[in-house]
């Protein structure tokens, strides 16, 4: 058997290094625009809510936790104000979870975090190989769920 290519085995550290770089920065700029009492797992839990609400189980399974888990975010969340529970439209014994106008508020500071994160490479690589850089991830991206890695 051939040994790995020493290049191979390096990428999944530094991708793993700058994600949790990426979080951390995410939250940081959530934490300096007012948002102190979230967590970066509530952001995953927000970018499941953000296009239209979900359930309980339906947040549990983006999430990777069991429906417990989820439920005792949820209660928490809706005690800080960042979602609501609402009558299912289309299924009677659910609850459809969806984001306050504080929920709204707080994802987009996230954004906007986000978007600073990244700021520091135009400089480290030039704007045309970071649009390289976003145009090669795009392309190896998965398209599942946005989950933290527990």
């Amino acid at each position: 058997m051939s040994e790995p290519d020493p290049i191979a085995l390096s990428i999944p550290p530094l991708l793993i290094a700058l994600t949790a770089d990426v979080v951390h920065e995410i939250d940081a700029g959530v934490r300096r625009r007012g948002f102190d009492d979230v967590r970066p797992t509530h952001g995953f839990a927000f970018a499941r809510l953000a296009p239209g609400g979900a359930t309980v189980n339906e947040l549990a399974e983006h999430l990777g936790v069991s429906k417990q888990a989820a439920s005792q975010m949820v209660e928490e969340l809706v005690r800080k104000g960042y979602v609501e529970r609402h009558p299912h439209p289309t299924d009677a014994r659910a609850r459809l979870i969806q984001l306050t106008a504080r929920g709204w508020e707080c994802t987009r500071a996230a954004d906007a975090a986000a978007a600073e994160a990244v700021v520091p490479w135009a400089s480290v690589l030039g704007p045309e190989r970071l649009r390289q850089l976003h145009d090669d991830l795009a392309r190896l991206a998965p398209s599942g769920p946005l989950r933290p890695a527990w």
